[in-house]
């Protein structure tokens, strides 16, 4: 039987992705990846002109994204009967396989990865490897060109799909946080910022480490459509030697 194994591709660009990685997708002959129906996806298009010209592709089109809220019943339905959809894809073929079948993901799997629905879901049915990768949020504090922590500052990682109180509580109780998941949760966010009295020192990334990077403090931009994943950022301010 062969092996699935998910490499972190990094925070977006090609160069920052590790050696492993790089090496798997460069010999891979089946690569699979996650992507929003009609998109060429995120993750593909991190690998272009990595692939070898005879590989098998394999798309898992998410069944909804934005399309239903997140606390519809029928969100968590759609998304659990397609995990376990594509974990069954994936088993089937690497027991038919006699090479190993490459998933590719953003950032690193084991964070916020959509990879861990279908690792709960492969576990004990196939053998697994992760490779790990920097993380999307790492790459985009780099872009400010500010250290995100120091000394014995905490940082917090929020969702921007949480309630407006929670953002409120958990930016004022800790000292640096990043907030994933803006899209068009970024008003609420805005609020929550000002409430907690953070708003003049957060910061906007879009696309981080990519070629259509955008950096900025947050009480410069311009209102307007942002991807999902951009990501916002204030950074600590402990002590320093």
């Amino acid at each position: 039987m062969a092996k699935v194994i998910c490499v972190g591709l990094g925070p977006g660009d090609p160069e920052l992705m590790s050696v492993k990685s790089d090496r798997l997708i460069r010999n891979a002959d089946k690569v699979a990846y996650f992507r929003k129906a009609g998109r060429k996806g995120q993750a593909r298009q991190i690998v272009s002109g990595m692939l070898a010209d005879n590989v098998l592709e394999l798309p898992m089109e998410y069944p909804v994204t934005t399309e239903i809220p997140v606390a519809d019943p029928r969100y968590n339905e759609m998304l659990s009967a397609f995990y376990e959809e594509q974990a069954c894809r994936l088993i089937d073929l690497a027991e038919t396989s006699a090479t190993d079948i490459i998933v590719l993901c953003e950032g690193d799997p084991f964070f916020y990865g959509s990879f861990m629905h279908l690792y709960i879901r492969l576990q004990g049915r196939v053998d697994m490897e992760i490779i790990p990768g920097i993380t999307g949020m790492s790459g985009c504090w780099t872009a400010t060109g500010v250290p995100m922590t120091w000394g014995d500052d905490i940082l917090t990682v929020l969702m921007g799909t949480l309630p407006e109180e929670t953002l409120t509580e958990k930016m004022q109780d800790t000292d640096a946080f990043v907030v994933m998941k803006t899209g068009r949760n970024l008003p609420k966010i805005k609020m929550a910022l000002d409430k907690a009295g953070r708003m003049p020192d957060a910061w906007i990334v879009s696309h981080g480490t990519m070629a259509q990077q955008k950096v900025q403090r947050l009480v410069d931009f311009k209102e307007g459509s942002i991807p999902y994943f951009t990501i916002i950022l204030v950074h600590g301010q402990g002590r320093r030697p």
